[in-house]
């Protein structure tokens, strides 16, 4: 590999860092909190003046947290509640790789992107939690990504391993993640604001780290606390339009059936009084980590654009957008180095047996295609989950330029076969372009950052 191919990659990587340190969780949490005459306020916008706090005297404070983020954030609530206001320990339930002692909480690791039984406990201790808290109490929340999976409860007549069965459903049909999330809400008796619910009398309010373009509240961790605007019918909707319907479980068609006919409670809208006691905080989000991107590839000497705030669609698809774009850049003539950066959450429809993850397959996609097209110049391509894994594999993403190829077949391995059978994680793997960063502890959806320099 040659030095200015390396000094690419290496910074962006760099770039990619900057993106998911941007959507620190800690900080994020500590910005929220902080307590007056031994009394909690909780700022519900970070740029907020004292007009947008909410305090009030509450005798006692319930910490639940879920998600991939959810003991740094712990830690943050732990560091700013008084410690006589806290109710026995706080609850944490996230994904394995990320599990951190904490002290007076009770740390669970749990299944993503499928749920597991231990996460199903977790739910229960929750929903207990919740059920207990009494008037004048408060439950703070901290959601982060991911949560969706982490903390199951299904609802009655449907078991675990039949919800299981149809969350694998959407996510082999390459079904988008806020269709998924309706799905999953309406099966739940925790998402879909069920966990303000359970909450009433007591007061709740939600720390939330967005890892959903635009975020959408109702569909970050499948909206466990805040009004659902989705239906019964929109849910059966999905699982037809996807053609994955009459694969269903013959429990979960039959619930979803019972639901649109009114037999069974709606999920709770806007206008429900369980929500008269509850707020939000949105304190993070694929956005910010965005901008942090531009500023850090500025700081490098890039000339930084926009690609796109919200990338979505199928992975390999975008790829390939991606390189024309590039090409047409290239033809139109580079004069200094540029730096293109996206945000978002694409999606594979999975037709192969094999190992990798959206972003893996997107960076997999680019490097075929850019072979395709003729792009020519000095580039590095990069796409990588912040939270530090892609699907179910140990690698974040990748980061391809225009040696991958060669580096892949000389590796004695065909890039287009591996791409096909949806196996770009072996195939990035043998030409060394996987990119392993570990558990971030947060989780604010993709980044992508394109680099493009000058050829004289």
């Amino acid at each position: 590999m040659n030095h200015d191919l390396q000094i690419l990659r290496a910074h962006a990587t760099d770039i990619f860092r900057s993106g998911v340190a941007a959507a620190d969780p800690y900080l994020a949490v500590k910005k929220c909190l902080f307590s007056v005459s031994d009394q909690l306020k909780i700022n519900t916008n970070f740029s907020a003046s004292e007009s947008s706090k909410r305090s009030s005297s509450w005798s006692k404070v319930h910490v639940i947290a879920f998600g991939k983020a959810a003991c740094s954030m712990t830690k943050a609530a732990l560091d700013s509640i008084p410690a006589h206001l806290l109710a026995d320990k706080a609850l944490v339930v996230t994904n394995y790789e990320n599990v951190t002692l904490i002290n007076h909480t009770e740390v669970i690791g749990a299944g993503h992107p499928l749920p597991d039984q231990s996460g199903f406990q977790a739910a229960q201790q929750c929903a207990s939690i919740l059920s207990n808290a009494k008037h004048g109490e408060l439950i703070l929340v901290l959601i982060s990504g991911g949560g969706s999976a982490l903390i199951p409860y299904p609802v009655d007549g449907i078991t675990l391993k039949e919800k299981i069965a149809t969350t694998n459903l959407l996510l082999a049909c390459g079904a988008t993640i806020n269709q998924i999330n309706c799905v999953r809400k309406h099966l739940s008796q925790l998402k879909g604001g069920g966990m303000t619910k359970l909450a009433v009398p007591a007061d709740l309010h939600a720390l939330i780290l967005s890892d959903v373009l635009g975020d959408d509240l109702s569909a970050i961790a499948s909206g466990p606390t805040v009004p659902d605007p989705t239906t019964f019918s929109d849910a059966i909707e999905i699982l037809s339009s996807r053609g994955v319907w009459e694969q269903a479980p013959a429990n979960v068609r039959t619930y979803l059936q019972q639901g649109r006919l009114g037999l069974v409670a709606e999920t709770p809208k806007q206008a429900d009084d369980v929500f008269k006691q509850s707020g939000y905080t949105l304190i993070g989000s694929n956005t910010i980590s965005v901008d942090a991107t531009l500023q850090a590839a500025q700081d490098l000497g890039y000339q930084a654009k926009l690609y796109s705030d919200h990338l979505c669609g199928e992975a390999r698809d975008e790829a390939e957008k991606w390189v024309s774009h590039a090409k047409e850049l290239i033809l139109l003539g580079i004069t200094q180095p540029i730096a293109l950066v996206a945000g978002g959450e694409t999606t594979v429809t999975i037709k192969g047996d094999g190992k990798g993850g959206r972003n893996q397959e997107m960076a997999l996609a680019f490097a075929i295609a850019a072979n395709k097209q003729g792009l020519t110049g000095n580039w590095t391509f990069l796409s990588a989950g912040t939270d530090g894994r892609d699907g179910p594999t140990d690698a974040a993403g990748a980061i391809v330029d225009p040696k991958t190829l060669t580096r892949i077949i000389n590796a004695g391995v065909d890039p287009v076969a591996m791409l096909e059978n949806n196996d770009s994680y072996t195939a990035l793997q043998s030409s060394g372009d996987l990119l392993i960063t570990g558990a971030t502890g947060t989780n604010v959806a993709d980044l992508q950052v394109l680099l493009i320099h000058p050829t004289n």
